[in-house]
């Protein structure tokens, strides 16, 4: 034990260097107090490498000095950043598949064959994986479904998704829809309603008949002409979507039916069950009636006889692949003249090398 003298001698040292030490922290202390008076009550924007060198110090400090020396920032913002940095420096696992974007990558592709594959287990998919140069294990499979609400494959292999249902039996499938149009007529502006029918696989669409009055008789003489035999469009088909609409009426279902041709009722209020449908509505719209007027049901024929062979013959479809339905003009061709070929007056517009 120190003497007496000596004792006092350290209290006096540790003392003074206590007070040394506060001294020398009270003064950039008070020189971060006048910065944010001079600054304002606006709030300090930092950079994230302010924040890691603010982090990195003050949890050097720790939170009771901390508290006597930060004025720019509070004791616990400092401490979180600290924290998040911790955090952010173990989110990168050691080991192949630690790097966040390569589990990212391995998720979409876990998602996506789930989706597109709803029999698959855990050790296919796992497998699948493993073609695509990814090793993982079947718990890492698991739970990557279970994170974006994907049943195990015994529950998603007896759902099969409408999307699914429609590619599978595209050849098959047929829908049809009105849509309408406003005539000038003699007795004013008459409602006409044009009936088509749109092949799902290829896009191909036929107008089958405009009419001011769509009634039972009318809707009775288009079934028996779609279901002829012979010519009838839809004498292969399995299946027709239709809406709810009132005019496909009950006689109409039974000719389509007793010619082998099953009727799929979309749901009310739900468009997308037939998108294909609907989206051909949008372009003979967009593309031709709402830039026109017309004058009596010849001029709307007319019309419509220019735009079905533009739609089949002259314009890209995205459904298909950017592909004509039918093709009428040499296209891909880089040499030999560039012709333009119009319709309705240049509404409707082709562009193709006439062959030298």
């Amino acid at each position: 034990m120190l003497p007496l003298p000596a004792r006092f001698l350290v209290l006096a040292l540790t003392g003074w260097l206590n007070r040394h030490q506060q001294g020398a922290l009270d003064n950039p202390g008070e020189e971060n107090r006048v910065l944010r008076e001079m600054l304002g009550k606006g709030r300090l924007r930092f950079t994230d490498r302010q924040r890691r060198r603010l982090a990195m110090r003050g949890h050097a400090l720790g939170r009771a000095l901390l508290a006597g020396v930060v004025t720019l920032v509070s004791p616990d913002t400092i401490l979180a950043w600290h924290r998040k940095l911790v955090a952010k420096k173990w989110s990168f696992q050691t080991g192949r598949h630690g790097n966040a974007d390569e589990m990212k990558a391995i998720t979409g592709h876990v998602v996506r064959m789930a989706k597109e594959n709803p029999t698959w287990g855990y050790d296919r998919l796992q497998g699948a994986l493993a073609n695509l140069g990814h090793t993982v294990a079947p718990n890492t499979v698991r739970n990557i479904l279970r994170r974006n609400g994907i049943e195990p494959a015994p529950e998603r292999g007896k759902r099969t998704s409408w999307r699914t249902f429609l590619k599978a039996h595209a050849s098959t499938i047929f829908a049809a829809d009105f849509f309408t149009t406003e005539v000038r007529t003699l007795r004013g502006l008459m409602t006409h309603h044009t009936l088509f029918v749109i092949h799902h696989a290829t896009r191909a669409v036929e107008i089958v008949a405009t009419t001011v009055n769509p009634s039972r008789v009318f809707m009775t003489e288009v079934a028996n002409i779609l279901t002829d035999p012979d010519s009838g469009l839809l004498r292969n088909a399995r299946f027709l979507i239709l809406d709810r609409d009132s005019k496909f009426k009950d006689r109409f279902t039974e000719i389509l039916k007793d010619a082998g041709v099953a009727v799929v009722r979309c749901p009310a209020r739900a468009p997308n069950w037939n998108a294909i449908a609907e989206r051909f509505v949008k372009s003979v719209k967009d593309e031709c009636l709402r830039r026109m007027i017309f004058f009596g049901t010849a001029s709307l024929d007319r019309a419509l006889s220019a735009f079905s062979s533009h739609y089949a013959h002259e314009r890209k479809h995205q459904g298909i692949g950017n592909q004509l339905i039918a093709r009428a003009y040499p296209v891909g061709h880089n040499h030999g003249r560039v012709v333009r070929r119009t319709r309705l007056g240049g509404m409707l517009t082709l562009y193709f090398r006439r062959a030298a």
